[in-house]
């Protein structure tokens, strides 16, 4: 595999133009140059970062294969969707817990499509068991949570995103002082950067210093739901 350089300069073209051509018939004439374009220089940025994800924590793991790997698939799931168009417009690269077998695990996430790029880290969408725990740590343990969360550096650069629930959860009392943060539904922090970033040699670099950015989140979260970091 190429040692990674940065992604090409027709990375986000390429993307841009299956966006306004997101058929079958198109990106079967054009998947030579989607796999020159985007999916071997995701692969040689995933392969590149494997060595740097672990001297953050070992815990994480950095895969580069064609499927099942860190780089999502190009295929929509269009099954429960109003939008049947078949393929993502974006270039999706996780890097998952070495426990975790989905999405919902605690991970870092790399988002790559044109005018709107960023990074992303913490648990997107848990499911009951895991949503409980989490709330239950941070009411068992306020201080560490604020400390996490208003962290100077990670506050600098992160902001936290995602649904919550309109009303308290079930089992938590209605006035408690964190209950903005009880409510969210999702724990992903998300830090977004210029779409040029992304084509520079330093663009690894640049990922690498912004997922220790979220050192602090990401530490809390993982004890929340009892992994190590």
């Amino acid at each position: 595999m190429n040692a990674f350089k940065g992604f090409p300069e027709t990375c986000l073209p390429f993307l841009e133009t299956l966006s306004n051509n997101n058929n079958r018939a198109w990106f079967s004439e054009n998947k030579t140059a989607y796999e020159q374009q985007i999916r071997e220089p995701a692969l040689a940025f995933i392969e590149h970062m494997q060595p740097r994800l672990q001297k953050i924590s070992p815990r994480f793991r950095a895969i580069a294969k064609k499927s099942g790997g860190s780089l999502m698939r190009v295929y929509r799931d269009t099954r429960f969707s109003k939008d049947k168009t078949p393929y993502k417009t974006n270039i999706g690269i996780q890097f998952r817990h070495e426990l975790g077998k989905d999405v919902h695990a605690p991970g870092f996430y790399v988002h790559i499509e044109p005018e709107f790029c960023f990074v992303g880290a913490g648990i997107w969408h848990p499911e009951n068991p895991l949503l409980g725990k989490i709330r239950d740590f941070i009411v068992d343990n306020p201080a560490s949570w604020k400390a996490a969360r208003d962290d100077k550096t990670f506050r600098r650069h992160f902001t936290l995103e995602g649904d919550s629930l309109k009303r308290p959860p079930r089992g938590f009392p209605q006035d408690h002082e964190l209950m903005d943060d009880l409510k969210r539904k999702d724990f992903i922090a998300c830090k977004y950067f210029d779409c040029g970033k992304v084509t520079a040699p330093s663009f690894a670099q640049f990922v690498t210093n912004s997922f220790k950015q979220a050192d602090p989140f990401m530490r809390y979260l993982c004890s929340a739901v009892n992994v190590n970091y």
